[in-house]
């Protein structure tokens, strides 16, 4: 992997070295180390025995086309902010509607481009 610094690499290096570029996204940085180590990270944990509980990743971010729900750790109460009471009922069937709804509340707020695909995949799999 080759990181560019400042103004990006030497173009003789790219013309006959470089066989794929990535990107991940439109913003400038001052090195492409930042990227390249978000980019490793990114694929490596997706081999096996990296992550501890192969099946979580079925249940991460954008699986399902959507953001995630929010996380919630103990305390139960911190400064007066609750963790919301359906995580701690121990309803497992509530918790989880709970977070599919937020699921596609976060997507919708914050990615509509990502809820509008979710979005069209249900109405297509609602007709079939």
């Amino acid at each position: 992997m080759l990181c560019g610094h400042y103004e990006g690499v030497d173009e003789r290096v790219v013309e006959h070295l470089v066989t794929r570029e990535v990107s991940l996204g439109d913003f400038v940085l001052t090195c492409g180390e930042i990227p390249a180590l978000a980019l490793l990270n990114g694929v490596l944990r997706l081999l096996p025995g990296t992550v501890a509980k192969e099946d979580s990743l079925k249940y991460e971010s954008f699986e399902a086309g959507l953001l995630d729900y929010p996380q919630y750790t103990r305390p139960a109460n911190f400064r007066g902010w609750e963790v919301p009471d359906v995580l701690r009922s121990g309803n497992h069937g509530e918790i989880d509607r709970w977070r599919e709804r937020q699921q596609q509340q976060r997507t919708r707020d914050r990615r509509p481009d990502l809820y509008e695909q979710w979005a069209s995949k249900q109405a297509s799999r609602d007709e079939c």
